[in-house]
């Protein structure tokens, strides 16, 4: 039962991101730079290491996305008050707006889609994003 479930919340999920990357204005910023400046919001200033563990990236493959982020100004780079060999990431005033507009357009597109679902409904795909976040944030090693 668990794998049936698990193969139809995976076609579901890789769906709903393929529509919702459909979604995305043509000058929106890469998956990657928004995925960044989302960790600092949700997460508050970070360390470029703990950003690439919590994005399952290796840091060095972000090197480019933040030294671009910061370039545009959508985040700013302060010495470490624990380490002065490290920097520590955060999400300036413009970085919060232009996330807040990549993200507004999919919000708009997916509460639009839903407005044919009944309150029940709605509340069902809110406990179960809840329980997604949740998995998705797991720390277990697939076997």
């Amino acid at each position: 039962m668990r794998e049936q479930v698990a193969a139809e919340t995976r076609r579901a999920v890789m769906s709903l991101a393929r529509r919702l990357r459909a979604e995305r204005p043509a000058d929106a910023l890469s998956s990657n730079k928004v995925s960044v400046l989302g960790h600092l919001y949700r997460r508050g200033p970070s360390t470029p290491t703990q950003i690439a563990v919590a994005e399952h990236q290796q840091p060095q493959s972000l090197t480019r996305v933040f030294a671009e982020l910061e370039d545009e100004g959508l985040i700013a780079r302060t010495p470490s008050p624990h380490d002065r060999r490290a920097s520590v990431l955060e999400l300036t005033p413009a970085g919060r707006e232009v996330l807040a507009r990549d993200v507004a357009v999919r919000d708009h597109w997916l509460a639009t889609a839903m407005e044919g679902l009944n309150e029940t409904e709605v509340q069902v795909i809110g406990l179960a994003a809840a329980l997604l976040t949740e998995l998705a944030e797991r720390d277990q090693a697939v076997s």
